[in-house]
């Protein structure tokens, strides 16, 4: 797993000069403290994430690296390009890549990583200053065969939203995905991720500290895994959450 952090290094690194739009994000999860079955789930997670327009469409990637105390638990990562098919770039092609990779240690996490290639349409809408935002993505999903899975096809719906108000001191944010899995409970998985943040760089004297602090609260059925390696509850599982945005 040495390579992931070498790539989040590079990234952080890079971070200033390459892109727009990219933040470093560092999560504490607190789903031992609420849930007993979740006492083998990794504490912490760190996300780098990037979204990039361009005059075709858009770019957008993040990658997780979750840990335990004795190092990187896993790393997952999804990178989507966009391209516009409508002069107001409200309608667009989307194709995406979901993988990633756990070590050897934790096979309990190990399914949820079964790579995917999804295409298929979105409808994208801002405000004019941008302090709004909301996508709606309608996808063909197809998995691959790995981790003990086969191979097969699948349908997703993902909603993606923003907003910024109080003069941009507060920040709500996230997204919701909805998917076929044959094998879970209902055929259906639902993962939800909405963000809260208040924004220092807006306060009287902390110009250019671009540090958010926050919270996410991750809303999960048939999604996440337990210590008996089931998948097939519903949970609410909270975050205290630290951004620094490039």
């Amino acid at each position: 797993m040495k390579k992931f952090g070498f790539i989040l290094m590079m990234l952080l690194l890079t971070a200033g000069n390459a892109v727009n739009g990219q933040n470093v994000q560092f999560l504490y999860d607190l789903g031992h403290t609420f849930y007993g079955d979740l006492s083998s789930r990794p504490n912490v997670t760190t996300t780098v994430e990037m979204f990039k327009k361009d005059k075709w469409g858009s770019n957008f990637f993040f990658i997780d690296l979750t840990y335990f105390t004795d190092g990187i638990a896993g790393a997952y990562w999804e990178f989507s390009r966009e391209f516009s098919i409508a002069k107001n770039n409200r309608w667009a092609a989307h194709i995406e890549y979901n993988g990633g990779a756990t070590s050897i240690e934790h096979t309990a996490i190990a399914s949820r990583f079964q790579h995917a290639l999804l295409l298929g349409g979105a409808w994208n809408w801002a405000s004019a200053d941008y302090t709004k935002t909301f996508s709606l993505q309608a996808l063909y999903k197809q998995y691959f065969k790995g981790m003990g899975r086969k191979a097969f096809s699948s349908v997703q719906a993902t909603a993606v939203w923003g907003l910024n108000f109080s003069n941009g001191l507060l920040t709500l944010s996230g997204f919701c995905d909805v998917w076929y899995d044959p094998d879970v409970k209902g055929k259906l998985i639902l993962l939800s991720q909405p963000q809260f943040w208040v924004n220092l760089n807006t306060l009287k004297g902390m110009d250019g500290v671009n540090l958010s602090l926050g919270t996410e609260i991750e809303v999960s059925n048939n999604f996440v895994f337990n210590k008996n390696g089931d998948n097939d509850k519903f949970y609410v599982v909270p975050s205290l959450a630290a951004k620094w945005t490039f």
